[in-house]
């Protein structure tokens, strides 16, 4: 070994990412692999690489005997005397080993090894990269579609899209670029896998961050999310500065930051909803676009009664209950509706049926 391997070191170091001092020990735990193949699995060895000259050198462990019986593992104290006098029965020796003596088959070993390591680090760093990319959204390439997944390229490493985490819909063909949210990074035998979505919640944030600046700085806040991906999502958004409007600012002029969004998401339907700390007044705006006349709300059960005009019950229920569900999603609170009139009837019926108890004891009192 030579400069010209320190050199070829030193640009794996900077083309893979993989330190030297990982690299240098990659090669040291071959050379140790080869020796052994050559003169015994039961050998102790170490070896030694300078890492400026890039030599190197083996060194074999042999325990001083009086008489050997095992040479891969011992010395005999005769021959030990010759190298210091001072060497007793029991001492251990250590003898440097030179690499000429190695055989084809070591060679080829120890580069077998070497690959090996260096494939686990590169594995090792890549997984570190992207494991630190957990919660992110990342630009992807598809690749290919095989067996219902879609294999996507993440840049050093790939993704895998399951069928449940793909939108409703949405077709992919080879060389698309999406936006995925890394749900997942596993540690796997043949490298990092990556798990990806494009249903989760989390896609719609990481996108309102990437395209608001006023969220990126923390002025507007995204305060909850309830999405059926492909369908309808509701965003509820806070401002900590009373001159920023934080529903215009997800908007953006005439529509254009919500709407890069819903182009990437296809035409996923957003709405945009101002937070409020008065949970009356967070569930009515929650039902937008429908428009709400009361709202009653039980703290204990966490449950709430809405009272909408007729004209507005379908809008406020929505398509099989869309609208509903994503606004009790969103508060976290379980949300009844009722129209004015079946509203009026409910408590005409309650006034009736409490009327007629009232007759009806006043007529036993009167007879006893």
């Amino acid at each position: 070994m030579n400069t010209e391997f320190v050199e070829a070191l030193n640009a794996l170091e900077k083309e893979r990412g993989i330190s030297k001092d990982v690299l240098i020990l990659a090669i040291e735990a071959a050379l140790t692999s080869a020796y052994k193949r050559n003169y015994g699995a039961t050998a102790n060895v170490r070896a030694q690489i300078d890492p400026r000259s890039g030599e190197f050198r083996i060194f074999a462990s042999k325990t001083v005997a009086e008489e050997v019986e095992n040479p891969i593992n011992e010395i005999s104290l005769a021959d030990a005397k010759q190298v210091n006098m001072l060497y007793e029965v029991g001492d251990v020796l250590e003898e440097e080993v030179k690499a000429k003596e190695f055989s084809r088959i070591a060679a080829q070993t120890a580069k077998q090894v070497v690959v090996q390591r260096i494939r686990e680090a590169e594995r090792g760093v890549i997984y570190e990269e992207y494991v630190e990319k957990e919660n992110e959204v990342l630009t992807a390439i598809v690749q290919r579609v095989e067996k219902g997944n879609v294999y996507v390229e993440l840049g050093k490493t790939d993704g895998i899209l399951t069928p449940n985490e793909m939108i409703p819909g949405e077709t992919y063909e080879n060389n698309d670029r999406i936006k995925v949210y890394v749900l997942e990074v596993r540690k796997d035998s043949k490298g990092p896998q990556v798990l990806v979505s494009r249903t989760h919640p989390g896609l719609v944030k990481r996108l309102f961050e990437l395209e608001v600046p006023e969220i990126q700085t923390g002025v507007v806040q995204i305060k909850s999310i309830a999405r059926e991906a492909g369908f309808r999502t509701k965003v509820a958004v806070h401002s900590t500065d009373m001159q920023v409007d934080p529903v215009g600012a997800c908007v953006g002029q005439r529509g254009a930051r919500v709407e890069r969004i819903v182009n990437e998401l296809h035409n996923e339907k957003i709405d945009i909803i101002e937070w409020d700390s008065d949970s009356a007044v967070y569930i009515a705006k929650a039902l937008s676009p429908a428009k709400v006349l009361m709202v009653y709300i039980n703290e204990e059960e966490k449950a709430a009664k809405v009272i909408v005009p007729d004209t507005q019950l379908s809008l406020a229920i929505g398509k099989e209950g869309q609208n509903a569900r994503l606004a009790a999603k969103l508060t976290g609170w379980k949300i009844d509706i009722k129209s004015q009139s079946q509203a009026e009837e409910a408590m005409d019926a309650f006034y009736h049926e409490d009327h007629e108890d009232h007759e009806y004891q006043e007529e036993i009192e009167s007879e006893a």
